[in-house]
């Protein structure tokens, strides 16, 4: 059902036709969505349409009229007041200033305002679930994760939700593109699947919609990388969400983004 529902965010999604694909009566699946990810379907669906609303808008020159329908809003004034509610900004200033908009401003500007450190982290054990396509959509491997191991009771909250990012955008193609989804658990659980390298790392916390983190990276790939003389690992790229998007404002999500470093990086690169 969750596969389904990311796949289906531009029709109207029955209710009846969900509990089929649930395999479950119309009268309790709802109550066992709602049970097993924290939110009902209504704002699960309204919460993805506003996340990839956010994206469209940082990434694309498309008329927030288009916007608005591709998120199942025929009324541009309505998509704008639910828009600026969950985010902050009205979609047109969203556009221009939201936080992705802060690491197009000058080069000392950025720097002073999302200061990177040079840490040495340790390894993690994880279940994981691997996501082919749009970076964008892996919240579709996260939520059948947690489905899967929470509902079992073989993961239990507060959980650490990481990502692992093994393509660069730039010239992969999206279909193509791998990611994996992972819970972090303790080293000897019994489902360990997916170890999360330890070593040196730079780490940039971006506060702001998971949809708009293109530009954070990249400033960080192009202007502080570059700066700082230190040389990239060959591991994937890591991100730590540090706060419940489905609880937390779009505009106070964090997100923990860690560059694996070559494993002797001077502990000052300036």
């Amino acid at each position: 059902m969750t596969e389904y529902i990311h796949a289906h965010l531009d029709h109207d999604l029955d209710l009846n036709r969900l509990a089929d694909i649930a395999c479950l009566s119309p009268h309790h699946w709802h109550r066992i969505y709602h049970a097993v990810h924290g939110e009902t379907l209504a704002a699960s669906v309204k919460r993805l349409r506003l996340h990839r609303a956010a994206g469209d808008l940082a990434h694309t020159r498309w008329p927030v009229a288009k916007v608005a329908r591709r998120c199942g809003y025929e009324d541009v004034s309505s998509f704008t007041r639910i828009f600026k509610a969950a985010y902050g900004l009205t979609p047109a200033r969203f556009r221009v200033a939201g936080q992705h908009a802060e690491f197009l401003q000058r080069r000392a500007a950025a720097a002073a305002a999302h200061p990177v450190r040079v840490e040495q982290l340790p390894a993690l054990a994880a279940v994981g679930l691997e996501h082919r396509g749009s970076y964008m959509a892996i919240g579709r491997a996260f939520e059948t994760l947690v489905g899967r191991h929470v509902s079992r009771g073989e993961v239990t909250p507060p959980l650490r939700m990481v990502g692992l990012y093994h393509d660069d955008p730039a010239c992969t193609p999206v279909g193509s593109l791998r990611s994996t989804a992972c819970l972090v658990v303790e080293p000897h659980h019994p489902l360990v699947d997916t170890p999360i390298r330890g070593g040196w790392y730079a780490v940039l916390t971006y506060r702001g919609p998971y949809a708009t983190m293109h530009e954070a990276y990249r400033w960080l790939y192009g202007t502080w990388l570059v700066e700082s003389g230190l040389v990239p690992a060959d591991a994937p790229l890591v991100e730590e969400y540090l706060n419940d998007p489905r609880t937390t404002a779009p505009g106070d999500l964090l997100t923990e983004i860690r560059l694996p470093l070559d494993d002797r990086p001077l502990p000052d690169p300036r």
